[in-house]
């Protein structure tokens, strides 16, 4: 496996991620960054930030699938949500633990979260890029 996932001593250890990202292997795949779109172009989730959540890494697990990786390559999430407050994170968490089950993984590498006025699409409320490294 190319990437292994650590929470070195001295920081603390947060269930939603893994603090670093040590990556060997030989291929950098950038994802770009995946909003609740389905295969047609289409809004999945309209207004829901967790069924959005839920499809941004759906849609990140679909792209990684096409280049022969999977969520254990990613080396590093960054992850933006229109308008976040911390008050929001039990849905953003709700989304994941779908995605998680639909997956059959979760996805805990290096993440940042960043709140931001307004994506590409007025009815997109979140946004994951991922960057993974391929053996």
């Amino acid at each position: 496996m190319a990437i292994t996932l650590v929470n070195p001593s001295g920081l603390p250890e947060i269930d939603a991620y893994r603090q670093v990202s040590v990556a060997t292997g030989s291929k950098l795949v950038f994802i770009a960054g995946q909003v609740a779109w389905d295969a047609d172009g289409v809004t999945v989730g309209a207004g829901d930030l967790a069924a959005q959540v839920e499809r941004c890494y759906l849609n990140v697990g679909t792209a990684l699938a096409g280049v022969g990786a999977s969520f254990a390559d990613v080396a590093k999430l960054t992850v933006s949500v229109v308008d976040w407050t911390p008050d929001k994170m039990p849905l953003f968490e709700q989304g994941l633990a779908r995605a998680a089950a639909r997956l059959g993984t979760t996805p805990v590498p290096p993440a940042t979260l960043l709140g931001v006025a307004a994506l590409d699409v007025p009815e997109h409320l979140v946004e994951i890029e991922a960057v993974a490294v391929v053996d």
